[in-house]
């Protein structure tokens, strides 16, 4: 029991941590879901074989031998008996195997969407109970639950054919035995006794024989598990360190050169196309564009988040491929609009971004961020606990919360992704204003939809379909690019309107 929780506790940290190497693409071929059930469902399938192996496994095929090595002693012709029927059950079982083994695969992809499906529902529960979703969820569970048990008592079905072909084979064997011992008896050739024996010995390789098929059964399932566990332990994640990493990120200036990316080698169209960008060290950077222009694909380029399918992102004039992965990240603070609290202090959540940062150094970062405020209004202050996914805190409270996070590491680069999109206007000004203050010398990258946040940017990028449109100051481009200009006419008339 030691052994085989051990082995399961080896399994599941082996798993996590190489997880914790994976880039996004090789999260996204296993799914979250399928990750969660691989560490738990498939490694206690793991578990339960090895256990089972390390107790019986040793003992039976031991006992199996030596049971037929004593009836070779006792008589050479009885035990051809064993010699006949051993090799058709192992046929016959192999054969079971055979007809039962493509189901578990099935099984357990089959977990994976239930997983799913649990998932969903709880994280989105609010939206289940607005929209009087429940028993439509149910029916949804309701199909995946359905889906495993109709697979899974098949197969337990054509499994449990074992235990009727052990009972024949013991029935058989015994009749056997009894019919030629008889005769062998009668004609002088073997005691009484030895027949006993014969008995005896039987039995405990048929015993021997169903634990076997026990086993089989086990180890049918943990195979189908150990593959599915394999497979992300075998997993070569899709970024990678370097062999001889830089681990300096000096500056904040960013160069994309002739870059282009897709998602995946097998899709059609680039989702950056031909990007030529330079941004020197200390400037301001403004994103806008439509839904789906890839804005945040492209600054998910520079932490190296996703790597180039062609061209090169240079940051201080080195590849991003040349760096470290944690020195270059520890340098290029990202925060996106729907980024994630986890459980504990609001402390311990800001000191994500550096966790060895004084008390002092956390208010100062929440200062900028214009966090200091509502914290201090908090029952507990900085110690105030955050419940799960921020579910205690607003989500502009979220918004600053995160940026003063992503402030503590101190990077030479800000990427702020639409951060602000639930923050007022006038807080979202002073937190830009306090950005400009404190940190002249960081590149700032800001995201948005709103022309607003972006207007005082020292250059704006305009995004379309995955190419830079246009770049320029707010005024250069309010007379020579279209597209800006309409979403600035339209939010300008729309906040007239309100």
């Amino acid at each position: 029991a030691k052994a085989s929780a051990g082995l399961a506790c080896n399994l599941r940290e082996s798993i996590y941590e190489k997880v914790q190497t994976f880039a996004f693409s090789n999260i996204d071929k296993f799914s979250t879901a399928g990750l969660v059930t691989r560490m738990t469902t498939d490694v206690t399938n793991v578990q339960n074989a090895y256990q089972m192996l390390i107790r019986i496994a040793v003992r039976a095929p031991l006992m199996l031998i030596f049971s037929i090595i004593m009836s070779i002693i006792i008589s050479p012709r009885l035990s051809l008996i064993f010699v006949v029927i051993a090799p058709i059950f192992v046929l016959i079982l192999a054969l079971i195997i055979k007809s039962a083994y493509p189901y578990f695969p099935r099984i357990f992809r089959g977990y994976d969407v239930m997983n799913q499906d649990v998932r969903e529902n709880i994280r989105g529960i609010r939206e289940v109970k607005t929209y009087v979703q429940e028993e439509s969820q149910i029916e949804k569970f309701e199909k995946s639950s359905g889906f495993i048990y109709k697979l899974f008592s098949t197969a337990q079905k054509i499994m449990s054919l074992n235990a009727l072909v052990v009972m024949a084979v013991l029935n058989i064997s015994t009749l056997a035995i009894c019919w030629f011992g008889a005769k062998e008896i009668v004609g002088g050739s073997l005691q009484t006794g030895q027949l006993v024996s014969m008995f005896s010995y039987s039995n405990s390789v048929l015993f021997s024989l169903n634990i076997l098929a026990m086993i089989t059964t086990q180890l049918v399932i943990s195979e189908a598990s150990g593959k599915r566990i394999a497979a992300v332990l075998t997993e070569k994640p899709a970024i990678e360190n370097p062999r001889k990493p830089l681990k300096d990120v000096t500056n904040g200036d960013i160069v994309f050169d002739h870059v282009n990316f897709k998602y995946s080698p097998d899709e059609k169209h680039y989702a950056l196309e031909d990007i030529n960008l330079h941004i020197t060290p200390g400037e301001t950077i403004g994103i806008i564009g439509e839904t789906g222009s890839s804005k945040s694909t492209l600054v998910s380029m520079i932490p190296r988040l996703y790597d180039v399918t062609s061209g090169a992102v240079r940051v201080a004039r080195h590849n991003v491929k040349s760096y470290e992965l944690k020195a270059l990240r520890d340098k290029v603070a990202m925060v996106l609009q729907k980024n994630v609290l986890f459980s504990g202090t609001v402390e311990e959540n800001l000191k994500w971004g550096n966790e060895n940062a004084t008390h002092e150094e956390v208010v100062a970062a929440a200062k900028v961020a214009h966090a200091d405020g509502f914290i201090r209004e908090m029952p507990d202050g900085y110690n105030t606990m955050i419940e799960q996914g921020g579910n205690n805190v607003s989500g502009g409270q979220k918004q600053r919360l995160t940026i003063a996070r992503a402030l503590l590491k101190n990077p030479e680069i800000l990427i702020l992704d639409d951060s602000t999109s639930a923050v007022d206007t006038t807080t979202e000004r002073e937190i830009r204003e306090s950005l400009a203050k404190d940190m002249p010398h960081t590149t700032k990258i800001i995201i948005s939809q709103r022309v607003v946040s972006i207007k005082d940017a020292d250059r704006i990028i305009v995004m379309d379909n995955g190419k830079i449109q246009s770049i320029g100051t707010h005024e250069e481009l309010m007379k020579t690019n279209e597209l800006y200009r309409s979403i600035a006419k339209f939010q300008e008339e729309n906040n007239a309107g309100k």
